[in-house]
Parts: structure tokens; C-alpha cells; sequence
């Protein structure tokens, strides 16, 4: 069972995941304001997102090597504090400069944040709870890219861009104070040598794609110099990839990924995350840009994403309990496709209703497969590969949130290309219903990952016994499950997690 401490200490997480994906998107809607404090043009305060990103990328595959060093508690509070002191620095920066050096220690912060908060959460569950606990910590990084915009609109206009970090203030005072309460002592253990050179491959990777993503988003942008930029990148991928398999102290392990649900989950995971990302890019845009509506009517809207993400919460666990992980994962996956075609098909003569169960119904699979993702991809590692498959992951999702963006606009761009051969007459809404094609047929991408899956991935995850979850942030209601928990089933039973924190990843 999750005792109160367990429970708790994945609310703290899931605060810490909501301010790290705020903080990476909400700035995007006060670009024009910031340019004219600062004096400087808003294409050039996009960089304040894309080294925010850069950064999370670059320095996540550090994080599980740093925890063996320092301990998941030191690290945990030194992220905490980095973030929120960056966050009232950036509040008081003067210029364009200081403000994107600060970002930079607040992507600092954030790297170690989610990620190492994640491994305290499930260093002592039971992998039959892992289900549960994970519904604590997703849903409220499933808001934060949805409510960005109409938050980012309202402060940037009735009060101020700089209270877009200060109100990361109390939220990391208070975070601060719970993690110094919850979070105890693991110790240290030596750790391998820093692989130097996967530093180097891999981080300088990362942050070079992350920074194509960037060029590409940029209308300005040269698509020779981000085409180059992205080959050199992932040049530098594949040579990181091949030295990570041949050292004998990796800086990230490639080993979970020999296990086939590890490998699918993440592939499927990767291509969702990017769907789910470019969503919320999009939405804005259509509903502001080609139906005329006011910034604070298309956020209200496009809550509905979010409305959907809690309305069905309360029924996710006893659904993956009753039908398993493949099928949900299907289903879901499939529910993503089918709304991002339909949302792709409005006018601004769709009436609201229409689009706004659109939008729920979009929010209800996403939060599904999310919290499916999250959960199977650890249900046949093996325990000394925990944290390796944490990291992996991480970095995986974090890559894929900081692609989004770049995937919305190139699939914008080829909209505007041949958005005319659509059957009928020219339509204002022609590149958008492309473009939202697009993101329906990546979805269907990660449908057919989903079906790789072996029927019976993440059995060991779910149990017979009823269970209840947290209003809005969990599953509620008893369900019986299932044949693999039976005595006499063959299946393998729930494994306890050992006290190292080597399930570390939701």
C-alpha cells in the first residue's frame, strides 16, 4: 500500500513537474511584451524557451550519475533552490542577456528537479503501485502546456511579464519546505568515472537538436542552417549512441532498451510526447489566427484539453486494472489520431460545443496514454537497470517536448504548401487541417508501437485488490484484476522495489 509519506512525496514531484513545464512554454505568449521592456525584437526572446530547453535536455543525462555521487536528497533541494533563486533573478533581469543567462540556470534547476524527484517517489513502491503513484505525479504536467497560453495572456496583460517568474517564488519556498520534511537520506555510493567523452557526445547531441528545433520554428529562419545544424546533430547522436554501447561505464545505459517493452513503450512514448506538445502550439493559433477569436476565448477552449485530462483521471487506474495496458494504449493512442483529424477540420462555422468535446475528448486520450506510458515501460526491467531506464527515459521525453514546437511548425509550413490539393474549394483553414493530419498520423505511429506490445505487458503492474485514488489526480472505485496476480496463473508477482531507489522512473 502507499502510506502517506509515498503519497505526499509524489504531490511535491508533481508540483515540481507542473513548474518545470510551465516554465518552459508560458513564456512564449509574453514574447512581444518582453521585446518591448527589454528593446529587443520578440524573435530573438524566443531564445528565452530555447535555452530553457536546450539546457533540460543537456543536462538530464547527468542527473542519474550526479544522484550516485551526492545523494537523491542533496540533489533534490539544490534543484529546488537553483530554480527558484534563477526564477527571481530572471523576475529583476535588465537586459535580454542577463535574462537568458539566468534561464540557463533555471533549465539547471529543472534537469535535476523532475527527474531525481521522480526516482524518490518510487524508490520504495511496490511495482503493483506503480500504477497508482504514477497517476499523482503526470496530470499536472498534463496542465501546464494547456493552461500556458491563457495564463501567459492574462498576467503578461493585467499585470506583468515579470510575474510569470516571480510566482515561481512561493510555489519553490513551499516545495522547498515539504522536500526538507519528506524527502530523507539515501547516502552515497561511489560512483563509475564520469563518462567524459558521452558528456561531450551526447549532451552536445542534444543540445544541438534542441536548437535546431528552435531554427526550424523561427519563420526567419535559414532552412539550410537548420538542416546543417541537424545533421551535425544527429551526427553526433549516432556517434553517441555507438559509444554508449561500446564503454563500460556509459553516462547513459542503453541496456533497458534490449527489453522489447521498454523499446516499444519508449518509441510510442517518444512519438506521443511530441503530438502532445505541438497540440497545444497549434490550438492557439487556428482558433486566433483563422476564426478570429480573442487570446482569452481560445484559452478557455483549449482548457478543455485539460478538463478532459481530469474528468477522466478518476477512472484511469480501474481501466488499466480491467483491460490491461495494450488495449488502453491502443485505444487511446487512436483517440489522439481521431481528434487531432476532427480538430483539424473545424471553421469558424463549427459551433463551439462541437470543438470544445473535440478538445475534451483529446484531453481524456492523452492523459490515458500518458499515464499507460508511464507506468509499463518499467513492468519487465530488471531492478539493477531502474535507473538506468529512468534517465533514458527522461531524456527521451524531454527531447520530445523540446521537438514539439519545431514538429507544429514544419507540419504548419507543409500545410501552407499543399494545403490547396485538398478536395473542395480553397479554405482559410486548408494548412491547419494538414498540419493537424499530420500530428493525427504520428499518433498512428505510436498506435503501432502500441500494438508490438505483448498482451500481457505490465501484468505484474496490476492487482486484485481494490483501490482508491485522489479526487482529480488518480483512479477511484474497486476493480478485480486480474488473471496474473491468481494464485496458480504463472505470472510473475508484484516485485518490491529495493531500498537503493532503483525504480525511478513513472
Amino acid at each position: 500500500m502507499i502510506d502517506a509519506r509515498q503519497r505526499n512525496t509524489a504531490l511535491l514531484v508533481a508540483g515540481c513537474f507542473f513548474m518545470e513545464n510551465l516554465d518552459g512554454t508560458i513564456v512564449t505568449t509574453a514574447a512581444p511584451e518582453i521585446g518591448r521592456s527589454l528593446g529587443a525584437p520578440p524573435t530573438s526572446v524566443g531564445l528565452l524557451v530555447t535555452v530553457y530547453l536546450l539546457t533540460l535536455a543537456v543536462l538530464i543525462p547527468l542527473s542519474g550519475w550526479l544522484t550516485r555521487r551526492f545523494g537523491n536528497r542533496r540533489v533534490f533541494l539544490s534543484a529546488i533552490t537553483i530554480f527558484t533563486l534563477a526564477s527571481l533573478g530572471c523576475a529583476a533581469g535588465g537586459n535580454l542577456g542577463e535574462l537568458l543567462a539566468l534561464r540557463v540556470l533555471q533549465g539547471v534547476g529543472g534537469a535535476m528537479m523532475v527527474p531525481v524527484g521522480r526516482l524518490i517517489v518510487v524508490a520504495r513502491t511496490e511495482k503493483r503501485d506503480l500504477i497508482r503513484i504514477t497517476s499523482y505525479i503526470v496530470w499536472p504536467g498534463l496542465l501546464a502546456p494547456v493552461i500556458a497560453p491563457l495564463a501567459g495572456g492574462l498576467i503578461t496583460t493585467y499585470i506583468s511579464w515579470h510575474w510569470l517568474f516571480l510566482m515561481n517564488i512561493p510555489l519553490g519556498i513551499a516545495a522547498f519546505g515539504v522536500a526538507w520534511r519528506l524527502i530523507e537520506n539515501t547516502g552515497t555510493t561511489a560512483p563509475p568515472p564520469l563518462d567524459r567523452a558521452g558528456v561531450l557526445l551526447t549532451c552536445t547531441g542534444l543540445g544541438g537538436l534542441t536548437y535546431t528545433a528552435h531554427l526550424v520554428a523561427e519563420t526567419t529562419a535559414s532552412w539550410a542552417v537548420a538542416a546543417a545544424a541537424g545533421a551535425v546533430s544527429l551526427a553526433l547522436l549516432v556517434a553517441a549512441v555507438l559509444h554508449l554501447l561500446r564503454t563500460p561505464h556509459p553516462l547513459v545505459s542503453l541496456r533497458p532498451l534490449h527489453t522489447p517493452t521498454y523499446r516499444a513503450t519508449e518509441t510510442g512514448g517518444f512519438l506521443f510526447w511530441l503530438v502532445v506538445g505541438a497540440a497545444p502550439f497549434l490550438l492557439p493559433l487556428l482558433f486566433q489566427t483563422q476564426f478570429g477569436w480573442s487570446p482569452v476565448k481560445s484559452g478557455s477552449v483549449v482548457l478543455c484539453v485539460f478538463a478532459g485530462n481530469i474528468a477522466i483521471k478518476p477512472a484511469t487506474t480501474p481501466l488499466i486494472h480491467r483491460f490491461g495496458f495494450k488495449p488502453l494504449l491502443i485505444a487511446a493512442t487512436l483517440g489522439v489520431a481521431v481528434t487531432m483529424a476532427g480538430l483539424g477540420l473545424t471553421t469558424a462555422g463549427t459551433p463551439l460545443p462541437v470543438i470544445a468535446v473535440l478538445s475534451l475528448l483529446s484531453g481524456v486520450a492523452r492523459s490515458v496514454a500518458l499515464s499507460g506510458y508511464g507506468t509499463v515501460s518499467l513492468s519487465d526491467i530488471a531492478p539493477d537497470q531502474m535507473r538506468d531506464a529512468t534517465t533514458l527515459g527522461a531524456t527521451t521525453q524531454q527531447l520530445a517536448s523540446g521537438l514539439a514546437v519545431a514538429a507544429a511548425t514544419v507540419a504548419l509550413r507543409l500545410g501552407e504548401r499543399f494545403g490547396g490539393l485538398l478536395p473542395g474549394a480553397p479554405s482559410r483553414t486548408a494548412a491547419y487541417t494538414v498540419a493537424f493530419g499530420l500530428l493525427a498520423c504520428v499518433a498512428l505511429g505510436a498506435t503501432l508501437s502500441a500494438l508490438r506490445l505483448p498482451s500481457q505487458a505490465g501484468d505484474s503492474l496490476r492487482r486484485e485488490r481494490p483501490v482508491t485514488d485522489p479526487p482529480g489526480g488518480g483512479a477511484g472505485g474497486s476493480v478485480a484484476v486480474t488473471r496474473g496476480s491468481l494464485p496458480g496463473s504463472g505470472r510473475r508477482q508484484p516485485q518490491s522495489a529495493p531500498p537503493d531507489g532503483r525504480f525511478d522512473r513513472p
